[in-house]
């Protein structure tokens, strides 16, 4: 398992919990795609993310549709958006109506966390366990 931090100073709690930590940036979706050659599941936590309304707006948005695009042509077999968070709710419904397009066009098996942020883990093992 891999988890990944925007900054430096998040990769020591990722790896705290025993997983992989890597640096990438949503915003920059190269590095989160350059990191996805031996992932069969991403899950996209950024329903709380924090940043500028600019920057939120594009990790929801583009940057968020450029990763579905482009994973397509990846190992990658699950996507799982956080849809429920302190982000603009607005923002959030863009992200899950990206997703949902996502899995219409190119039948991406995607799957939208709807509890709490804290119990997330539980909703991730049960939809990774029905994966197709």
């Amino acid at each position: 398992m891999r988890g990944t931090s925007r900054r430096q100073e998040g990769l020591a709690a990722i790896e705290a919990a025993g997983i992989e930590p890597a640096l990438a940036d949503p915003a920059e979706p190269g590095t989160v795609l350059d990191l996805v050659g031996d992932v069969t599941v991403v899950v996209w936590m950024l329903g709380s993310a924090t940043g500028s309304p600019e920057e939120l707006s594009a990790i929801h948005g583009p940057r968020l549709e450029r990763v579905l695009e482009k994973i397509v042509e990846t190992p990658v077999r699950r996507f799982v958006y956080q849809g429920e968070g302190s982000v603009d709710p607005a923002l959030l419904v863009r992200g899950s109506e990206a997703v949902e397009a996502a899995t219409a066009r190119w039948r991406i098996p995607t799957a939208a966390l709807s509890a709490d942020p804290d119990e997330w883990a539980a909703q991730v093992i049960s939809l990774n366990s029905d994966r197709n």
